[in-house]
């Protein structure tokens, strides 16, 4: 990384910088990026490994069930970002928080390793509760180097930093994909497990580039604060283990329960979050509109991450039972599908990062309410294409369609990507209160965990309605919600205040 550090005009005179940004950026970039190549590594081989032989026996045939405990599950991992963000706001700080987040999705790759049902769903348990400690607020650290700085480099910063998310998450399926799929399962998993051992051992050697950014809480909690916490967290999580052990005994468990429960959890978090925000005493009343704008931002985002993350699961199933993907006499991993979009954002991320700059330079950068109508409309449209190729795939004598489709697809949902999931980072850091810097962090995120919840009911209407009506209808979906947000940019823009 030495060629990477220059000196930039905007630091204190003689600082090394990273790319132009802050030197912090570079741990934080590195961390980011292993701890990514662990994620997407398990993503891109969970649902193929689910449907492989997995809960009790193959679920083969049960493709619907096995997207859906996938959607249910990445909601579980997003969902962990609240807590995470409350405990660096209010226990740790972001610094502790994610080196200590690290450490448990470390262990939770290497007990997936382990050839067992119970360490597969324990691993996954930890991983979940080590992602809610480190995701929000590696986020919430970036946006502490930027602290005083304009908007336009802000947003410039995030984007780098989504570059550090998606050089990993492109690596991975290709690594991780290829032993679990041709060699060992299992070994995929232990794999992702290096990567991110790796990230924590980053983050530990270049923690004293961060200076104070994340080394303690934003509104530390008082001694009964704490032991309030801590009943509701044993009174929740026993009223959670005795419903579940009730079933069991009843002899009526089945894996969708768990599958519907986490699905509705998923949506009435947030909306108990959102109500219990605006009515903090500590929100002045400067903060209220903002926390109303950025409910729209998050509305929007559930759609959005809704349509999106159904790539690795009925797009992957897509890919491993509709697309050629023959190159000569061998045919490629369906999982390596998935890092198509990752290879796309590297090379879009800074081409997008200039054209914010330079469109802000010239007062022609379109407003946050545009870029978010945008990415729906794009959305809505990489859809409108997968209706097209299930149709296509329904009527070939194969029953297989050509890599050109999802290829399609994938760069169609990048650029709605590039317009939404960079900017909106940004905007949390922005719209957030400083007392909840690190909560509206976990929202943000919660609304990819929202999205997932609701893929554990919609992606199960694939099967009655076939590809071509279910993807057909979700574009028309996301179109309809793309034009909204554009007519109510307006009002949008009013609640925001001074952030723009």
């Amino acid at each position: 990384m030495a060629s990477s550090l220059t000196k930039d005009s905007s630091s204190t005179p003689g600082e090394k910088t990273f790319l132009g940004h802050p030197r912090g950026m570079a741990t934080l970039f590195m961390t980011e990026m292993w701890e990514r190549f662990s994620w997407y590594g398990m993503r891109g081989i969970l649902v193929l490994y689910l449907v492989a032989g997995v809960l009790d026996g193959p679920l083969q045939g049960r493709e619907a069930l096995a997207a859906s405990i996938y959607g249910v599950y990445n909601a579980v991992v997003y969902m962990a970002a609240m807590p995470g963000g409350w405990i660096a706001d209010r226990l740790w700080g972001a610094r502790k928080a994610v080196l200590i987040g690290g450490i448990v999705i470390a262990l939770g790759h290497y007990t997936l390793a382990i050839p067992s049902d119970t360490a597969f769903f324990a691993g996954l348990v930890l991983i979940a509760a080590g992602t809610g400690l480190l995701k929000p607020n590696i986020s919430a650290m970036v946006g502490g180097l930027y602290e005083g700085q304009s908007s336009a480099r802000r947003d410039a910063g995030f984007t780098l930093f989504y570059m550090a998310i998606n050089i990993g998450g492109m690596a991975a399926p290709l690594v991780v994909g290829y032993l679990g799929e041709n060699v060992n399962w299992h070994l995929g998993f232990a794999v992702a497990g290096i990567g991110m051992t790796l990230a924590v051992v980053q983050y530990v050697l270049g923690s004293r580039h961060l200076g104070d950014v994340g080394k303690e809480p934003g509104t530390p909690a008082t001694p009964e604060e704490k032991r309030i916490a801590l009943r509701r967290v044993l009174l929740w999580g026993g009223l959670a283990v005795a419903a579940l052990a009730a079933d069991v005994l009843l002899g009526t468990y089945d894996i969708e329960h768990i599958v519907n429960f986490l699905a509705v959890l998923g949506i009435v978090v947030p909306v108990v979050y959102f109500v219990a925000m605006y009515r903090n005493p500590a929100l002045t009343a400067t903060d209220k509109p903002k926390i109303q704008a950025f409910a729209w931002f998050f509305a929007t985002a559930v759609l959005f991450w809704m349509i999106y993350d159904q790539s690795g699961s009925l797009l992957t199933l897509f890919a491993d039972g509709k697309t050629d993907r023959m190159i000569g006499g061998w045919e490629f991993p369906a999982s390596w599908y998935q890092s198509v979009n990752p290879a796309m954002v590297i090379v879009l991320a800074p081409l997008f990062a200039a054209l914010w700059v330079r469109l802000a330079k010239r007062n022609r950068e379109p407003g946050t309410p545009m870029k978010f109508a945008l990415a729906m409309l794009l959305i809505g449209g990489s859809f409108a294409i997968m209706g097209l190729a299930g149709a296509a795939a329904a009527n070939s004598e194969t029953g297989k369609v050509t890599v050109f489709w999802l290829l399609s697809v994938y760069l169609v949902q990048t650029l709605g990507e590039m317009c939404l999931s960079p900017v909106g980072l940004s905007l949390s850091t922005k719209l957030a209160p400083k007392q909840f810097v690190g909560q509206i962090m976990g929202l943000w995120f919660l609304a990819t965990a929202t999205g997932n919840a609701l893929n554990g009911w919609t992606t199960k209407l694939n099967e009655p309605l076939g590809d071509a009506a279910y993807y057909s209808m979700w574009a028309v979906v996301a179109i309809v919600a793309g034009l909204t947000f554009m007519m109510a940019g307006r009002k949008i823009r009013a609640l925001m205040g001074d952030v723009r």
